[in-house]
């Protein structure tokens, strides 16, 4: 889910910021909320039970 959710912000930051051109820090919080997403999929893992 976290993953999914990086790559739909990244992408809306990207479009963002070539396409439209926007310069404000506001959008620039997509990028850390798509890093910060990323990072927690990261630590979160698998929650599967590994005795199988």
């Amino acid at each position: 889910m976290f993953l999914g959710l990086f790559g739909l912000l990244l992408l809306a930051w990207l479009i963002s910021f070539v396409v439209l051109h926007v310069s404000s820090a506001l959008i620039h919080l997509l990028l850390l909320f798509a890093v910060a997403s990323f990072i927690i999929h990261l630590f979160s893992g698998s929650k599967r039970d590994a005795s199988a």
